[in-house]
């Protein structure tokens, strides 16, 4: 009889589930935004589906410190994950940004035509560098905001221009226009609005909101510079623990949820346009010779970007084929 007991124990040992794996993710994304919100509700239903096997950890805020801080805590192991933007993935996977080449797209349905074909190519680029990008999410356009109006360059090359910490795309292009920016995480931007370190910066109109820079900025470029890419990754260490099903189950989810965000992050933009413009922010529409100007800058920067080999050539060529075909599609001249 003990050693039935014995074995029943063992049995019943054995049988029980492997223990949970919890996968950290930091973001500098503030806690209440749609960002967050459906983060969470992906984080809640893998929990659900892998009956407590895979639950995801959230760092929201930039509570783990910026960008740097958190591809390095990743690498020690003390992270699993983040959800950064583009320039900030830029470090661990330069093409990450391809997205943000200025001028690079002329509209959201032709940006959307080519990330069908696009997408899944970057994610193989990730992949490589010892990553799963579990789900990317279009921020929309930026544009250039200031506390004061630059919408002529001379005005921009005089202001203290913000560019982000290791956004190799955003220096080359202030570079070529003549601005010698100040490269700062983007966790820093807030109080260099608040000190004066900082006068002119780029962002949507959601995030300008939901990073409290709206109550510093007074002038907005009426002139969308760059589309603005949102990706959550998670190192490929901890993906590869999970079992295939499980596996499955995080990229579902976290897939659909990245899938809600592309249509919020459309609404948003819209409304804090609208939210900026009744607190008195200016929508500077700059002269049909500055947006030729700037278009050019947009131009020198992807030749000047692709002869120092910083953006790959098989990327660019997808992008250039999908769009050559949704133009083709509607009927617009090619530039």
């Amino acid at each position: 009889m003990k050693l039935r007991i014995a074995l029943i124990s063992c049995l019943l040992a054995f049988s029980q589930a492997a223990p949970a794996v919890t996968i950290k993710i930091a973001t500098l994304a503030p806690e209440g935004t749609n960002w967050m919100k459906e983060m969470r509700a992906a984080g809640a239903e893998i929990k659900q589906k892998t009956a407590g096997r895979v639950e995801i950890k959230y760092f929201p805020g930039g509570v783990m410190g910026n960008d740097s801080a958190v591809l390095r805590k990743i690498k020690l192991g003390q992270l699993q994950g983040g959800a950064l933007s583009g320039a900030e993935l830029s470090a661990v996977y330069p093409d990450a940004q391809i997205y943000s080449v200025p001028f690079l797209f002329r509209d959201l349905a032709e940006v959307e035509f080519v990330r069908k074909q696009v997408d899944p190519l970057l994610q193989q680029g990730f992949e490589k560098a010892g990553f799963f990008a579990v789900g990317l999410s279009g921020g929309g356009f930026a544009n250039i905001m200031s506390v004061k109006s630059v919408v002529a360059k001379e005005d921009l090359r005089a202001s203290k221009v913000w560019v982000p910490q290791n956004d190799r795309i955003a220096q080359v292009a202030f570079t070529e226009a003549g601005v010698n920016p100040i490269a700062l995480p983007l966790a820093d931007v807030y109080t260099s609005l608040q000190t004066g370190l900082l006068e002119t910066v780029a962002n949507t109109t959601s995030g300008a909101i939901a990073f409290q820079w709206h109550t510093r900025i007074k002038h907005v470029v009426d002139l969308p510079l760059t589309y603005v890419m949102g990706i959550m990754v998670i190192d490929k260490r901890t993906f590869n623990k999970l079992e295939a099903a499980d596996q499955t189950v995080v990229r579902d989810a976290i897939g659909r949820a990245f899938v809600k965000l592309d249509a919020a992050n459309k609404r948003d933009n819209e409304s804090a346009r609208n939210v900026l413009a009744k607190q008195g922010v200016k929508f500077d529409a700059p002269s049909a010779v500055e947006t030729d100007y700037w278009r050019g800058v947009g131009a020198r920067t992807l030749k000047k970007l692709q002869a120092d080999g910083a953006v790959s050539e098989l990327l660019l060529a997808a992008i250039f084929k999908a769009q050559a075909e949704y133009r083709a599609s509607t009927g617009v001249r090619a530039q």
